[in-house]
């Protein structure tokens, strides 16, 4: 995200709110939004009332007015999304002219294998078990190869500035080597950041 201090931040898919207080910590004036209130009462307990928390679908209309923001960051959000035009287009129009975008979601060579269904290039949604004390959770994803996040970006009138493919932190190699010699060979997540194109915003704005 860069230097956050005094920028006003959309966090899209907030959760519980780590990543809020994190970039609230930083100096940004940060707004979190989530579909789930089970993890947004969590958030406000995290973050106190000072923060805006916003209950909304990524797949609707935002209830927030256009060019309100100059970053909006969507950590490990997007691969619950099956349409990726509706959230990208609001991320835009939220955005000040200039503004932009960094997403967290999983890689699509990892999810691929995961998913396991031998097809790369097609876009749909597969389930992975999570077991969490116990008890078996089924969680749904959506993979997408990356020229379709791609398209989606283009689309929706970004440019992509950076693409990362983050290596474990060293404090990992303590705390678990096994997950750290793996990490280091493969990258569950991608990250992208996106920038309002010109032309784009120029458009947006009539």
């Amino acid at each position: 995200m860069g230097d956050v201090a005094g920028r006003k931040v959309l966090d899209a898919g907030c959760g519980s709110g780590a990543l809020s207080q994190a970039l609230a910590a930083a100096g940004a004036a940060v707004t979190g939004i989530d579909l789930s209130t089970g993890l947004l009462a969590i958030a406000r307990r995290r973050l106190g009332p000072d923060v805006p928390l916003i209950r909304a679908d990524l797949n609707q209309q935002l209830p927030i007015r256009s060019s309100a923001f100059d970053a909006v960051v969507a950590s490990l959000v997007m691969h619950y999304v099956h349409d990726w035009s509706r959230p990208l287009t609001e991320f835009r129009r939220v955005l000040v002219p200039g503004g932009y975008v960094v997403i967290s979601t999983h890689h699509p060579f990892v999810d691929f294998r995961l998913a396991g269904q031998g097809d790369y290039l097609g876009t749909y949604e597969f389930t992975e078990e999570w077991v969490k004390s116990g008890e078996t959770f089924p969680m749904k994803f959506w993979h997408r190869p990356l020229h379709a996040m791609f398209d989606a970006f283009t689309a929706a009138g970004f440019t992509v500035e950076r693409i990362s493919e983050p290596r474990p932190g060293a404090g990992v190699r303590d705390r678990s080597p096994e997950h750290f010699e793996r990490l280091s060979r493969e990258a569950p997540f991608i990250f992208f950041t996106l920038r309002v194109r010109e032309d784009a915003s120029a458009s947006w704005r009539g």
